[in-house]
């Protein structure tokens, strides 16, 4: 089970990434001192957990993958009906 999707796109920025496993690990630092155990191991999990998924087996995706994505230009643009052709067989 993946909690963490690393090729969504708000991953891909170094200092996201950085603050996500920053804030949980320092949560589990809080958690320490003011000595609620079960919650520092919960928290510093998260961030194990975190910083395994977004930084030591993260690959960002390629910038050209998303454009290959992306619907063609050759599409009718929305609002614009294209015409139909008549009972005889004409464009109206």
């Amino acid at each position: 089970m993946q909690l963490i999707d690393p090729n969504h796109p708000a991953y891909r920025r170094l200092w996201v990434r950085t603050a996500i496993v920053a804030v949980c690990f320092g949560w589990a630092g809080v958690e320490l001192i003011t000595g609620d155990p079960f919650w520092a191991v919960l928290a510093a999990g998260a961030g194990a957990y975190s910083f395994y998924m977004l930084f030591w087996t993260f690959k960002p995706q390629p910038p050209a993958a998303e454009a290959a994505a992306e619907p063609d230009a050759e599409e009718e643009p929305e609002g614009i009906p294209a015409e139909k052709p008549s009972k005889d067989g004409q464009a109206e």
